[in-house]
């Protein structure tokens, strides 16, 4: 055996013992972070979500961000102290957490909205708020564009409205790439992703510590998965290309709207918030001083009161 080829058949036993490593690992992660939720099939494709609350009240519905999963909202504490007048629905948006994404579709804000929507319908939920956090908010807002399922509003937090040039979402979209990229999510992908993780998570909280229950709470193996990468991967790369083809309808959005931002948010800049808010015309903005890209978690309580304040409107 030449030197070349031993060193090819040294590769392939290290890349296939990653591989054989990752898929191990991905079925420890899920014995020890189980589903918290239920299931619902729709049109084919198994959504995860959690029902909290009393289900005779008003509906809100809660939309993550990329790379996160229902724990995040349960952890800020918007889901215990919105379920105290409302129900409240929080998907695992398809590919994070415990949700389908099959690979044939391809996965925009409107196609996730329209997936919710009839989803939303089968669970009997109607005119909600609806509440998006940075890639969720645009499903959010796609929901709203949806003429055939009204809603009472919409809360949007730290979203990305607007295409701006940002090569660092470009970069992270390279586990998305077919085949390529499936090399790259069970061999290496996951390794950097965990040896990055603590940094995001601080740039995330970012002028603020990370919580000490995200820490301890978060189920951040789950996202270290391969399946899940791809999903981040794949979001990463259609943002700014949805907010370039978003970005005309906005004003066709007619029910009430709640714009949150974090000043101090380092992942998606708060000009965006601004700039919506502009579009719109009559938005009501927050912006959240010394919050960063999870101002979820810095203003909990104005965003409860923002959700109840549409829910006053709609009954008037």
């Amino acid at each position: 055996m030449t030197t070349a080829e031993t060193v090819l058949v040294i590769i392939a036993g290290v890349l296939l013992l990653l591989v054989i490593g990752n898929i191990v690992f991905s079925f420890v992660a899920e014995r020890k972070n189980p589903p918290i939720g239920r299931f619902i099939d729709c049109e084919g494709v198994r959504l995860h979500y959690i029902d909290r609350g009393d289900p005779a009240a008003p509906c809100v519905v809660l939309f993550h961000g990329n790379g996160s999963m229902i724990q995040d909202f349960i952890l800020s504490g918007l889901v215990d102290h919105l379920a105290r007048r409302k129900r409240v629905i929080c998907f695992d948006r398809p590919g994070f957490g415990y949700s389908q994404r099959p690979r044939l579709r391809i996965w925009t804000a409107t196609s996730q909205a329209g997936l919710f929507v009839k989803a939303l319908k089968a669970l009997g939920v109607h005119s909600p708020v609806v509440l998006g956090h940075s890639w969720g908010a645009l499903v959010a807002v796609a929901i709203g564009f949806e003429k055939d399922y009204p809603i009472r509003g919409l809360v949007l937090a730290s979203g990305y409205y607007f295409p701006t040039r940002r090569w660092d979402f470009w970069m992270m979209s390279g586990p998305a790439i077919p085949v390529l990229g499936d090399l790259v999510r069970y061999t290496i992908a996951p390794v950097i992703s965990w040896a990055i993780l603590p940094i995001l998570f601080r740039k995330l909280f970012a002028p603020r510590a990370v919580p000490v229950n995200f820490k301890d709470g978060f189920p951040a193996s789950l996202t270290l998965r391969p399946k899940q990468l791809r999903a981040a991967a794949e979001e990463s790369a259609f943002l700014i290309p949805e907010a370039a083809r978003l970005q005309s309808r906005y004003q066709d959005v007619r029910c009430p709207i709640h714009i949150f931002h974090g000043t101090g948010d380092q992942i998606i800049e708060p000009e965006q918030a601004g700039r919506l808010h502009e579009v719109l015309g009559g938005s009501d903005l927050h912006l959240v001083r010394d919050a960063g890209h999870m101002v979820t978690y810095v203003d909990s309580a104005t965003i409860v009161q923002a959700v109840e304040s549409l829910e006053v409107a709609m009954t008037k």
